[in-house]
C-alpha cells in the first residue's frame, strides 16, 4: 500500500469509526445472525491475486459489521463491560501504527518508562501502599496464572521449573467457588491440578469464603502430607460479586506462610472511589492483586495491571536471559517482558496515560459512580414490582433477580433473558445462585445514561409480562 493510499483509508477507518459509534444506539446491542451465516458468505480459499481496498471495504460493512456484538453499546448490561472510551481508541490507532514490539526496555524505551509510571498512578488511585510496583498484563487470566507460578515455585524452594512436578508433594491452592473460571485454568496450566485447587465454603451476604473452613483447609492438608502453596481470593466476583474478606484471608496467608493472589478484575476499578474501598478491606496484606482497566475504566482492551509486592519472586519464576535478550550497559533497568508469560509485548501504557489524563481521576469516579447508582436504582424498581424478585442485592452496578411464572422457574428465566436479548434494546446474561437460574445486570458501559438504566427496567418489565 503506498503512502498516499494508506492516508486515504486511514482516514476512512477512522471516519468509519467515529460514524459508527455514533450509530449505536440505532443498532440492537447483539448480533442477530444463525450460526455459520456469516462463514457462508466468506470465500472457502484465499486469493491468489490482491483485491480493491474498496470490495474488501465494502464486504467488511456488509458482511462483517451485521455479525457484531456492539460492546460499546450503551445498554450493553451484559457480561462485564470492555469500555473503550474514545479517547483510548485514538491511543491505540498511535500504538497500531508504531507498531513497536515492547519486549525490552531497549526495544522502546518509552513504552517500558511509561508503563512504570502510569502504574504507579494507578497503585495511588486504588489506594494500595508504595510497596507494590506493577505490570500491564494482557488479561486477568495471563496475571492469575502468573500469581500461581510464583506461588508454586515459592512453595518448591524455587525447583519447580528445573525439575518438574513429579517429584515434588503435590501443591495445594485455596479459592472459593466464586472465583473466575481463569483460576481453574491457572490451576491446570500450571500443573498444579484440578485436584488441588481446594473449595473453600462461603458464607454472609456478599458470599465471601469462610476464613475458618480456610485455615482448617490448610491445616488437614499439612497434616495429610500435602503442600499449601497460595490463596486465590476475589473483590467482585463475576457470577453475583462476590467478595471476599481480605483481611481476615490475608491474616491466614501470613500465618501460614503461603502466598495470597486477589483476582479483582472488574471491581479493581471502583476503587479508585474510596469509598468503596472497604469491599476489599485489607488489600495491603495481598502478595499480588490484578485488576482490569479494559473492563470499567475505559483503557480498550487488552489491559490488565497486575500489582506485586515482590516482583523480583515473579521475575525469578519467569525471567529466562539469552544473551540475544540481554541489554549491556545498564544495569538496573526494568524489562517487563521477564514479569510476563509471554516475550512479545504491546505498548498497552499509551492508552492509559491518554485516558487518565483527558477524563482526570474525577471524571472516572463520576462514571463509577453514576454506574452504582443507576443500577441500585433499578435493582429498587425491579424489587418492587410484584412478579420480581431480586436474588442478590447489588455489589457495586452488579445485581441479580428473577420473573415469577412458569411452572418451571429456570426455564422461564432462561425463556425471558433469550427474548430480552432477541428483542436487540439491551443484553443480558444469566448465572446460578444456590444452583438455580438467575439474570444478571451490571452497569458499566462508559457512555450510558441514566435513560439507558430507565429503558433496561421498561423493556425487561415489558417482555416478562407478554402473553
Amino acid at each position: 500500500m503506498k503512502t498516499e493510499e494508506f492516508h486515504h483509508w486511514s482516514e476512512k477507518a477512522a471516519r468509519w469509526g467515529v460514524e459508527y459509534r455514533k450509530s449505536l444506539r440505532d443498532r440492537p446491542v447483539r448480533a442477530k445472525t444463525a450460526p455459520g451465516s456469516i462463514a457462508s458468505t466468506i470465500d472457502r480459499s484465499a486469493p491468489e491475486t490482491g483485491e480493491s481496498m474498496e470490495t474488501i471495504f465494502a464486504d467488511f460493512e456488509s458482511k462483517i459489521v451485521p455479525g457484531m456484538t456492539h460492546w460499546q453499546h450503551p445498554r450493553f448490561f451484559a457480561y462485564f463491560p470492555a469500555n473503550a472510551a474514545p479517547v483510548s481508541v485514538v491511543a491505540e490507532y498511535l500504538v497500531t501504527a508504531m507498531a513497536a514490539q515492547c519486549m525490552l526496555w531497549q526495544t522502546s524505551p518509552a513504552a517500558t518508562e511509561l508503563e512504570t509510571k502510569v502504574i504507579d498512578w494507578m497503585r495511588q488511585a486504588i489506594g494500595l501502599p508504595s510497596g507494590f510496583a506493577g505490570v500491564i498484563q494482557d488479561s486477568a487470566s495471563t496475571a492469575t496464572l502468573a500469581a500461581v507460578l510464583v506461588m508454586r515455585e515459592r512453595a518448591l524452594a524455587w525447583h519447580g521449573n528445573s525439575d518438574g512436578l513429579s517429584g515434588h508433594t503435590a501443591t495445594r491452592v485455596y479459592a472459593s467457588n466464586q472465583v473466575h473460571t481463569s483460576i481453574d485454568r491457572a490451576i491446570w496450566i500450571s500443573g498444579i491440578g484440578e485436584k488441588n485447587l481446594v473449595r473453600i465454603p462461603v458464607a454472609g451476604p456478599l458470599n465471601g469464603m469462610d476464613p475458618a473452613a480456610l485455615e482448617a483447609a490448610i491445616i488437614a492438608d499439612r497434616e495429610a502430607g500435602f503442600l499449601p502453596a497460595g490463596i486465590i481470593a476475589c473483590t467482585g466476583g463475576t457470577s453475583t460479586g462476590a467478595c471476599d474478606p481480605i483481611a481476615e484471608v490475608a491474616e491466614i496467608a501470613r500465618k501460614h506462610g503461603l502466598y495470597l493472589h486477589v483476582d479483582a478484575a472488574w471491581a479493581g476499578s471502583a476503587m479508585i472511589c474510596p469509598e468503596f474501598r472497604e469491599l476489599w478491606k485489607g488489600i495491603e496484606g495481598a502478595d499480588s492483586i490484578v485488576f482490569n482497566p479494559h473492563k470499567w475504566l475505559g483503557a480498550q482492551f487488552d489491559c490488565s495491571i497486575q500489582f506485586i509486592r515482590k516482583p523480583e519472586d515473579l521475575v525469578r519464576t519467569l525471567a529466562i536471559q539469552p544473551e540475544y535478550l540481554k541489554t549491556h550497559g545498564h544495569d538496573g533497568i526494568i524489562n517487563y517482558s521477564e514479569w510476563s508469560v509471554p516475550l512479545g509485548r504491546r505498548f498497552r501504557a499509551l492508552k492509559l496515560w491518554f485516558l487518565l489524563r483527558y477524563h482526570g481521576l474525577e471524571g472516572l469516579r463520576t462514571m463509577i459512580r453514576n454506574h452504582v447508582a443507576w443500577s441500585r436504582g433499578l435493582a429498587e424498581k425491579l424489587a418492587a414490582e410484584a412478579d420480581f424478585e431480586l436474588v442478590t442485592e447489588p455489589v457495586l452496578s452488579l445485581f441479580s433477580f428473577r420473573h415469577r411464572g412458569g411452572s418451571d422457574p429456570d426455564a422461564h428465566n432462561i425463556a425471558l433473558v433469550n427474548a430480552i436479548n432477541d428483542d436487540g434494546r439491551i443484553y443480558l446474561t444469566q448465572t446460578r445462585v444456590d444452583g438455580r437460574i438467575a439474570i444478571r445486570f451490571q452497569a458499566g458501559q462508559f457512555e450510558m445514561t441514566e435513560a439507558d438504566a430507565e429503558t433496561a427496567f421498561e423493556v425487561i418489565t415489558e417482555i416478562a409480562r407478554r402473553g
